[in-house]
């Protein structure tokens, strides 16, 4: 009978010269992932508290300098002292002139900003979109008609802009919008409602007396009556523009993302038409038609701090109305005796500083 051996596999003996195999951890490495964006929230805040600092010059040379320049001595003076022979000027002219082009300025580059992050179009702006437009139709139709209160004009001003938007936006195609149709959408209602403003002031000397420094954008006929009428409709703008900068960085992911992150896309885009309403048609009415503002501090402050609107906004409200008031303090000092108009001097430096950022390549999208 055979018997069947069974093998039983033996581990090899170790020899001598074998040393065990240890497996050296792995160096710890520092989690460094949240150390970027510490350091750029750090940037961005020193670089929003230079913004400030820069504003707080502007804000001074704009009092101090004009067809007469005030020393610095004078200035203070005449703004804390009632008594004071320089306190006539600093609070009947140059204070309330200060005060609207900061608020004008806050306002243009605050919706210009809202509105490119909307529509997701480069070229987004208050005034190539044709809503400074609609407003200045209103005005001037409101000049027509014999209204000559800077509140009556507001009134005008701010449906005027919401009628424009709301038109903007569904010729550009609603939601399906793109960059382009919206583009041509308002450079066909810019190019026929200026043509209408134009008609009015032509058939109307009294509208043409009233409105003929208005419509190149002016800061010359503000006062106290004027700061007070507009500035509740842009502090209201402003703070639904803050308020929906969170909401608008999720649109940009699409409306199913910003569904799925908790946000409406419905309520955004009214939350952004309210806001563009607001701070459009109280500016205009103040100030006339402004341009570049709302489109080039955009692209010049995205370049800084990227698309993150909850950055965006803020430093746009501090350097649009740098842009606007260095403007105005420039136009007093080349047009001296006389002066040049805001509207004038940022189309001027405007333009050529736009076509450079296009040209080189730095225009950046939203």
């Amino acid at each position: 009978m055979s018997t069947a051996v069974r093998r039983v596999a033996t581990p090899p003996e170790p020899t001598l010269d074998a040393t065990p195999t240890v497996t050296a951890p792995a160096p710890s490495v520092p989690d460094r992932s949240t150390a970027p964006p510490k350091r750029h929230r750090a940037a961005r805040t020193v670089g929003l508290l230079g913004a400030v600092a820069l504003l707080g010059v502007i804000l001074v040379l704009s009092i101090a300098v004009g067809a007469k320049s005030l020393p610095l001595a004078d200035v203070w003076s005449g703004l804390l002292h009632r008594d004071a022979a320089e306190y006539a000027v600093v609070h009947r002219m140059r204070l309330p002139r200060t005060l609207l082009g900061l608020l004008a300025g806050t306002a243009l580059g605050v919706a210009g900003a809202v509105m490119q992050a909307l529509t997701r179009n480069p070229l987004a702006d208050p005034g190539l979109l044709g809503i400074n437009a609609g407003a200045s139709a209103a005005v001037a139709t409101a000049a027509f008609l014999g209204v000559t209160a800077i509140g009556g004009y507001v009134w005008f001003a701010l449906l005027g802009a919401a009628v424009v938007t709301a038109l903007v936006y569904a010729v550009g195609g609603g939601r399906g919008a793109t960059p382009a149709r919206l583009a041509l959408a308002g450079a066909a209602l810019n190019a026929t409602l200026y043509s209408f403003v134009s008609a009015v002031m032509l058939l109307d000397t009294a509208s043409l007396d009233r409105l003929r420094f208005w419509t190149v954008g002016s800061l010359a006929s503000a006062d106290s009556a004027t700061v007070t009428r507009v500035a509740p409709f842009i502090l209201v703008g402003l703070l639904v523009a803050l308020g929906a900068a969170r909401p608008l960085n999720a649109l940009a992911l699409g409306d199913d993302a910003a569904r799925a992150l908790g946000a409406r896309p419905a309520v955004i885009r009214a939350a952004v038409i309210v806001a563009v309403t607001l701070l459009c048609g109280a500016a205009t009415a103040a100030c006339g038609p402004i341009v570049f503002v709302g489109l080039l501090v955009p692209h010049l402050v995205r370049a800084l701090t990227g698309p993150d609107l909850r950055w965006l906004l803020p430093y746009c409200a501090v350097l649009a109305p740098v842009l606007l008031l260095g403007a105005d303090v420039l136009g007093r000092v080349l047009g001296r005796p006389g002066e040049l108009q805001v509207g004038m001097v940022t189309a001027v430096l405007g333009g050529p500083l736009f076509l450079w950022l296009v040209t080189r390549g730095r225009v950046a999208h939203p």
